[in-house]
């Protein structure tokens, strides 16, 4: 299956321990994973480093001199920027109420010593990726009524397509989690989606509402607007995880599409993804001079093209995706 999988970034870790040795040993592990670890073996210096750098996740003892692990955990959270901030206990002290005080105070997660490596590296993952998937999707709401809005005003210029951002929007979606993405490239997958043809915003309105079918010259216009887009889209860092749904969503699996000419799996599994559901969208869409395909006739047309036209283990998914619920929507 076609998967997408995002290599969890470098993280700053603030660890709080008075064991030099065991700062040591965690500095090695999660070093080797590649974050970056500043250490602190007081209650005061942490907090000090705290506020200096804002940690991506705190590991913490309880017992540490001049101020224990609890009060740490209550002066993060009483924090602006510390209510969001990962905490985990790593501590020998396991005893019921410990643990419940703990958690009463806004503990994330309780690591018992002596503990583990893989133990270690799996609560850090763990936490990492909750709190990126929180990040994500806190900015997510804000994000998607802007590029929905800039969507909406492309689209409209287009008065034979209306509703087909919205339509490729949901197929690339389904077909996503039929494949099995997760949150992170899916929030990415429904920004690509909907600025895919924001490059539109380059072609004149009488060539995008033409009632007739294009000539040469014409093409070659309309076949600059991935790249448009994809320029547009690069100095706009929250909205560059778009840039290859843009560029290479009309690429072909036989290298002829546009506008790179890549070929096969050196086109990016973004770019095939919405290639497919973007072809199936089009087919089924009725313009001036042509009517649209019903479901199964374009449903068809995109397993003859597999192999040429689309990925075949995409097209592959995204046909058992579609005749599911054409099967579910018949009953």
């Amino acid at each position: 299956m076609a998967t997408r999988t995002s290599v969890q970034p470098p993280a700053k870790i603030l660890i709080i321990e008075d064991d030099a040795d065991l700062i040591g040993i965690m500095q090695d592990i999660l070093e080797g994973d590649g974050h970056k670890v500043i250490s602190a073996h007081s209650g005061p210096t942490a907090l000090r480093l705290f506020e200096q750098e804002i940690p991506d996740l705190i590991l913490s003892d309880i017992m540490i001199p001049d101020m224990d692990g609890f009060a740490v955990l209550e002066a993060v959270r009483a924090h602006p920027l510390g209510k969001v901030v990962p905490f985990l206990f790593v501590t020998a002290r396991t005893e019921r109420r410990d643990v419940g005080r703990a958690r009463d105070l806004g503990a994330d997660d309780y690591i018992a010593k002596p503990f583990g490596v893989d133990e270690l590296r799996k609560a850090v993952r763990a936490k990492l990726e909750r709190r990126r998937t929180i990040e994500l999707f806190n900015t997510r709401t804000a994000h998607l009524q802007t590029v929905t809005m800039l969507a909406n005003a492309i689209e409209a210029r287009d008065k034979y397509t209306r509703g087909h951002v919205e339509r490729v929007r949901g197929y690339a979606l389904e077909l996503g989690n039929a494949l099995g993405w997760g949150d992170e490239a899916l929030v990415f997958l429904e920004v690509g989606s909907l600025l895919h043809d924001i490059g539109k915003i380059s072609v004149p309105e009488t060539i995008l509402n033409k009632t007739g079918p294009l000539v040469a010259s014409e093409w070659v216009t309309m076949r600059q607007h991935p790249e448009v887009g994809a320029r547009m889209l690069e100095g706009v860092d929250h909205l560059r995880s778009a840039l290859p749904y843009v560029l290479y969503h009309h690429e072909r699996w036989d290298g002829k599409g546009y506008p790179t000419g890549a070929a096969g799996k050196n086109i990016p599994i973004e770019g095939r993804l919405l290639g497919a559901v973007d072809a199936f969208d089009a087919m089924t869409t009725s313009r001036p001079y042509r009517n649209g395909l019903s479901h199964e006739a374009a449903l068809t047309e995109i397993r003859r093209g597999m192999g040429s036209q689309f990925d075949p283990e995409m097209a592959e998914v995204f046909l058992s995706l579609m005749m599911r619920k054409n099967k579910s929507g018949s009953r």
